[in-house]
């Protein structure tokens, strides 16, 4: 690549403004619950989750910010946890523009991908939020993301409402 050349990601973003499809029955010892993490367990959580998806936007926060946002009540995390309670993922979302709702971070650890476990953990996830009736949950995704995303969040009801390009950089 040139130092003139730019990579440019395909950013999509998607709302929900219905209730949340109902789950399909799951077996398995996971369950998905909102927790209240400390900052080191978020930060951990978040790195073993988002490294492989190049996360960094809370690595590069102050720490006294992150202590603040994750203490003021605005986020709502919801971990899943396998039967021996190891964090298996998290759904994370941002409350401050209520009566709308923005997915804000939601992956698993790269270990528990691939067995429907994501799919278990927004379902849950989404239930809960959808219960204080939002006017819709919103996301952005990206290339970079799993290459799954957009398909997962559509199975779950989402629907796109815009995409655009962003020049990588900064990013």
């Amino acid at each position: 690549m040139k130092a003139t050349d730019t990579l440019i990601l395909r950013v999509t973003y998607m709302e929900l403004r219905d209730p949340p499809t109902p789950p399909t029955r799951a077996s398995g010892s996971e369950n998905a619950v909102r927790e209240a993490l400390t900052p080191a367990e978020y930060l951990a959580l978040y790195r073993r989750v988002g490294e492989p998806l190049r996360w960094d936007q809370r690595l590069r926060m102050p720490e006294a910010e992150l202590a603040a946002l994750l203490g003021d009540g605005s986020l709502n995390i919801y971990v899943l946890r396998n039967g021996r309670g190891r964090a298996l993922g998290f759904c994370e979302f941002d409350r401050r523009a209520f009566p709308e709702i923005e997915l804000k971070n939601f992956g698993l650890i790269p270990e528990a991908q691939g067995r429907g476990l994501g799919r278990r953990l927004l379902s849950a996830a989404l239930r809960e939020e959808w219960q204080s009736r939002p006017t819709r949950i919103w996301l952005h995704t990206d290339t970079w993301d799993h290459p799954a995303a957009v398909r997962v969040y559509e199975r779950a009801g989402f629907r796109v409402y815009r995409t655009r390009d962003e020049a990588a950089e900064g990013l």
